[in-house]
């Protein structure tokens, strides 16, 4: 149905999206020169800015290399590959698969953002073993669930407003959950876009003489054996008492910390997916070798993320994160705040692509905004976050790691996603307007 909209999406971003390295280094220009020519700031000004935030981000990009390796080692794992296998099966035809791995995706993703690439990514290279369906759709379609991480149980900037002793406290008090994740506008957004973007998904699928496969062979890995003469150091490698103890020890700390009421971070799911790994791969060296094939589409995390980090140095410290969003919410009311604010954070995500950093440079513009107008604060705070989720629809910070493991490029998704940065856009727009 809507082939005929996305088949020439696909073949223009297919034909003017550079790799993500290149797109983040045309950021990086545009930040730089809209810096100099609408703040400020000299050329020698904004270069110190993006220089001294170079490394800003070197935590969170190791977190981020982490999600993909971890994730990758743990569905390498002869248990989670039956468990994919058996949830595949269920998907009976490629339309069913793309309606599958959405859901999937977008249940995972409103428990945690992190969670949901993994998932969504492994859950995608599974059916593509099982069922003959276009493997760039069913990537976007693992992707495309993203979008409503900011509006489920790990979004970043409601759990900072409910929490005692925030920065903005002074202005907005505590706001709960009750107001922001769980409010009527809130959970109706994203029960329309649970049931949209499966829709869209499976409506975008392409004509067979149009369609790209994958050759499932390329996505089964190698089973390891152990030497028949095996030296001391060999035999080490295949050890299982080394992981059961190490894995015990990883299975006692996530207990513990569950336990004690603490709940999901990057860095829990990240231990999470490594202490399975270390349990499920059995040996030492079937875990390593699983690390090395994880390992490979982790380059552009590396070498991306810094940059982003010197983009997001130029926007806060220049001022030009914040006049971008002045200039659009100058003219709002009380009614349409929600809807400036929204569109402000996703224009500036482009540049900021961080929920928390983000929230930093916005909410000294957009919580007084709303005082003085008499908006509601938490319906405010909502626009800032969901629009820092729409944008990443077409940003390829996000899609590194699902990108990573899947094996295909930027260009190869995101044709599908405009599609869902148009249709969302509306969706989220309406509901932050009108409900």
């Amino acid at each position: 149905m809507l082939n005929f909209i996305s088949r020439p999406m696909v073949r223009l971003v297919d034909r003017y999206l550079p790799d993500p390295f290149v797109f983040v280094l045309v950021l990086t220009l545009v930040a730089g020169i809209a810096a100099v020519l609408t703040q400020e700031s000299g050329p020698l000004d904004v270069v110190i800015m993006w220089g001294d935030g170079f490394w800003s981000l070197l935590t969170f990009s190791m977190q981020m290399l982490l999600v993909l390796v971890t994730g990758y080692m743990m569905a390498s794992t002869p248990l989670v590959r039956r468990g994919l296998s058996a949830l595949a099966a269920l998907a009976r035809s490629p339309g069913g698969a793309i309606l599958l791995v959405s859901l999937v995706s977008l249940a995972a993703s409103w428990i945690n953002w992190g969670f949901g690439l993994v998932v969504g990514a492994l859950f995608a290279r599974e059916l593509a073993r099982t069922i003959r369906v276009d493997y760039r759709l069913l990537v976007a379609s693992a992707y495309s669930g993203f979008i409503v991480w900011h509006g489920g149980l790990a979004g970043s900037i409601p759990l900072s407003i409910a929490t005692e002793g925030h920065p903005f406290v002074d202005i907005t008090g505590v706001i709960s959950t009750s107001e922001t994740i769980f409010s009527v506008y809130n959970i109706a957004i994203v029960a329309a876009l649970f049931i949209a973007v499966p829709l869209v998904n499976r409506a975008m699928m392409p004509r067979d003489e149009d369609a790209v496969y994958v050759d499932p062979a390329l996505l089964v890995e190698d089973e390891v054996k152990k030497p028949d003469n095996a030296t001391p150091a060999e035999r080490m490698e295949h050890s299982f008492a080394l992981p059961i103890l190490v894995g015990a020890a990883g299975a006692a700390w996530l207990i513990q910390h569950f336990a004690t009421g603490n709940g999901l971070s990057l860095n829990v799911i990240n231990f999470l997916f490594l202490t399975l790994a270390i349990l499920l791969h059995g040996s030492p060296r079937n875990l390593l070798n699983a690390l090395d094939d994880g390992v490979r589409g982790g380059a552009g995390i590396v070498i991306q993320f810094p940059f982003y980090a010197g983009i997001m140095a130029i926007m806060v410290q220049s001022g030009l994160a914040a006049s971008i969003s002045e200039g659009l919410v100058s003219f709002a009311t009380e009614t349409s705040l929600p809807f400036w604010s929204f569109l402000s954070a996703g224009i500036v995500n482009f540049f900021v692509p961080s929920g928390g950093g983000q929230w930093a440079v916005q909410a000294p513009v957009i919580l007084p905004a709303a005082e003085a107008l008499g908006a509601d604060l938490a319906r405010t705070s909502m626009a800032v976050a969901w629009g820092d989720a729409w944008t990443n629809m077409v940003q390829p910070f996000w899609a590194l790691p699902i990108l990573g493991i899947a094996g295909l490029r930027a260009k190869d998704i995101m044709g599908f996603c405009v599609i869902h940065l148009i249709l969302s856009g509306f969706i989220i727009a309406l509901g932050l307007t009108y409900i």
